[in-house]
This record gives structure tokens, sequence and C-alpha cells, in this order.
């Protein structure tokens, strides 16, 4: 990343390839400068934060090669907290390369990775919290993904630790300021005060931890293999959560005989649905290869859906499969085809599901389908609601998180203990710098450059 924030970077910040419009954005002390030398606006002077309409002209001949709208941010008003011009043209790639070429001629630079965002954060517009969650709403595959990004762009996070960081500050300035005098005899907090207060702090950062869970999910989704015999309904079940006719569905056992991968969103989570070959011993080689496939995304898969026909009795194939796939991770039993006249006794197999989440569904009718979406959700994360509104999703976040509580715990250990005050400052000095580095009030070279490198160039 670039130490001179004083140069006028620039970039195209619009997705590669034709389009109705096209945006260049220029950042920096002569990002006004640059773009008025080569675009004529219909209105002088131009107004921040105004779109006026303009022309971009060849620098060498004079000749109208674009009309544009350009839009200008003067500083401190800005995304970046510099002059910001942003000139939107039509989404011709040529015209975009060639403009940025006619920028970079003029004395800027063309942008790094994420520099836009970085520029936001070094002058203060956004912590680095919010920066991630800029990243994180570019990427979302679904609404509620979005929206959960939106909320930490508006320093949802940030807003939810700032408490517990003035109140940590405080604490270690009364223990400083009474080892400093002493002598004067300053008041400090006493030992229960001490106590009190770092539990106050660990009670409302403990849910935080525990819901990340949840927020992992939110944040990268999750697989679902939907395993089972054949002809059970495996694919027409697939079908209905993904709403749409993507799996092949016969009468004739052994239709799905490859993998059929589709992703969903459900309860706003994206999941990879995963259709799987019904499983059943067979001398046919594609079946046999499919079969061979299933085992092996099953045991990959984070949650396995178990299938069995409810119109049938429990065969021992249905117990085999049972008990293969349950060692592998969490597992889901649909006893689908509940339309139909029941040939299932679920007292007889009640040993067989022990501590296993059950749901009766129909593929043909929809019934049973809301609650198996839920049961899912219920199984990926059990403790999705515990955050209490405010969702971690970054691995970052959550380990700095876990930091801090260790820290916090050792310095109630060591209030317990009434250890001398200079020895708890050390634990309670840890605990800030984990929450320092996650807003951003302490930061590092090496941990920006993993931030934003990730960023797409215009951005």
């Amino acid at each position: 990343m670039p130490a001179a924030p004083e140069d006028t970077i620039v970039a195209i910040a619009t997705p590669p390839g034709r389009g109705g419009i096209g945006v260049v954005r220029l950042s920096g002390e002569r990002a006004i400068e640059i773009a008025s030398s080569l675009i004529r606006p219909s209105k002088i002077p131009i107004e921040t934060h105004h779109a006026t309409l303009g022309e971009f002209r060849d620098p060498g001949s004079g000749r109208v090669l674009d009309e544009v709208v350009l839009t200008t941010f003067r500083r401190p008003r800005s995304y970046t907290g510099e002059d910001v011009v942003e000139i939107s043209c039509h989404g011709a790639p040529v015209i975009l390369a060639y403009l940025v070429e006619c920028c970079l001629e003029r004395g800027a630079r063309v942008a790094e990775p994420g520099e836009f965002t970085l520029r936001a954060f070094l002058n203060g517009r956004i912590d680095l919290t919010q920066a991630e969650a800029v990243r994180d709403l570019i990427e979302s595959r679904t609404i509620y993904q979005a929206r959960v990004a939106a909320e930490q762009m508006e320093g949802s996070v940030s807003a939810r630790l700032k408490p517990h960081k003035q109140a940590l500050v405080e604490l270690i300035a009364r223990l400083e300021a009474g080892i400093d005098f002493a002598e004067d005899d300053v008041p400090v907090s006493s030992w229960d005060e001490i106590g009190r207060s770092l539990d106050r702090i660990t009670a409302d950062l403990e849910p935080l931890v525990a819901g990340y869970e949840y927020g992992r999910l939110v944040h990268d989704g999750l697989s679902l293999a939907i395993v089972g015999r054949p002809n059970v309904g495996k694919s027409s079940l697939f079908n209905r959560l993904l709403n749409e006719e993507r799996a092949i569905v016969t009468a004739t056992p052994g239709t799905t005989r490859d993998l059929v991968a589709e992703s969903a969103a459900i309860g706003g989570i994206p999941v990879r649905l995963v259709d799987t070959a019904g499983i059943r011993e067979t001398i046919d080689e594609a079946e046999q290869i499919g079969v061979r496939k299933t085992l092996q995304v099953i045991a990959d898969s984070d949650l396995r859906l178990l299938v069995i026909d409810a119109s049938e009795e429990w065969t021992p194939e249905d117990g085999a499969l049972l008990d293969r796939v349950h060692p592998l991770g969490s597992l889901l039993v649909a006893f689908n085809k509940c339309d139909l006249a029941p040939g299932i006794d679920a007292d007889q197999i009640g040993d067989h599901l022990t501590g296993t989440t059950v749901v009766w569904t129909s593929a043909l009718t929809g019934q049973g389908v809301a609650e198996l979406k839920t049961a899912l959700l219920d199984l990926a994360a059990p403790a999705r609601d515990a955050a209490g509104g405010t969702l971690i999703t970054n691995l970052r976040h959550q380990q700095l998180l876990r930091e801090c509580l260790g820290a916090l715990g050792r310095a109630r250990g060591a209030a317990r203990e009434r250890v001398h005050h200079e020895m708890l400052l050390l634990d309670l000095y840890d605990a800030l710098r984990a929450l320092d580095a996650i807003t951003g009030a302490t930061t590092v070279e090496d941990l920006l450059g993993v931030i934003f490198s990730t960023f797409c160039v215009g951005k």
C-alpha cells in the first residue's frame, strides 16, 4: 500500500465489461484540477455534491468523445476525506480506459486495490470494522448478508464496543492515578468495584463471541448434502428448497447418478445444496461412481439431510445409512412423502433416532418445508440469537474478542486475589489492545495490508 496519501489516485470503479454506465473515480489534492482539464462542464464553477453534465473531449483533437456526468465531493465531506471526483461515462471499456490514461498523463497514478477505502480509514472517515464491512457488502450474495454488512458499515460493531473501551480506559486511569499519586491519597476503586466493572464488560462481550457461529454462517454460508436411498424423494426435496425444477425427478430408482449442486438463500444465509446419488448396492458402474462421490460430499459438507420415505416401512438399508452418516457431523432426518399413507411406525424406530432432529415433509405439497428450513438453521447455528442484535461475522474480530475476554478473565482473577494494581494493569492493557485492534485505534502495517489487499481496484 502507498505511503503518500497526498497523491491523486484514479481507477475505474465499475466492474469490467460493457454496460450502460461506467465510472472513473479520482481522489486526492489534484482530483478536481485533473478532471476539469478533461471534462468541459455545462455549469461553472462546479458545485460540490451536485451532478453536472459535461463533455469528455480528446485532449489532442478537442473532439467530443462522450457525454458524461461529473460529480464532485470536496474534502472533508467525501468518501475518502479528500477531494473526490466521479466521472460517469457510457460503459464503453475503450472510453473508460482512455479517460484513465488521460488522468495519468496529468499526474494521477493508478489506485491500488482497496486504496480509496484505505484513505477513508487513514483520514478518519471510517474505522477498521466499517472498512471490512465495505468488502463484505460488495461480496454479499443475499439481502440479509447485505443488511448485516450495511449495519456494520454504519458502525454497529464499533458502537457496541465503544462503551466497554471507555469503561476500560476509565478503570485503567483510576488505577494508574492511584499508583502515580499514592502519596497524595488519590481515591481509586475498591476491589469490589473493580470486579463489578470487569463483570459488566465480560457479560456483554461473551454473547458477541457466542454469536460468531451464526455470524460466520451469514458471512460464509454453509453446505448441505441431501442423502438417502434411491427414490425416497431427495431430488424432489432439493427442487422444493430451491423453488425450481433443477434436478431430474422420475419414478425410476437411481436417476441421480452425479452430484447436482445449486445455491439458495435459507433464512438469509447462502446455502449450497448438493443433491447426491441414492446410496445402495449396485452393479451399474456409473451409479457406483455416483455413490462414491456422494460419500465424499457427505463427509465434506457442513450439514447432512438424510431423507427417508415415510410411505414405506423402515428398511435395514435406512438403518445402515443412518449409522454411516450420523458419526460424520450435524445430521437432520426428513421423513418425506408424508402426504401419502404412512408406512413407518415412528414409535418403532425411536431408538434409531435418539438425539436426532426429525422433520416430516412432503416435497410434493410443500408440507413441512418451512419447518425443515428452520430446523436446518437451528442445527447449523443454535446460538444465532445470542449476540443481542449485533453480529460478529469476521474471524479476526472473534479471535480478538476472545483475547480480550481472556485478558479480562485474568484481570478478574488478579482482582479476586488482591494482586498489586501494577500487575492488574498489564491484563487490562491487553484487553484494551484487543478492542483497539478491532476498531482501528491501534494499527500495524501488515494488518492494513492484509485487510485492504483483498479489495477490488476502484474501491
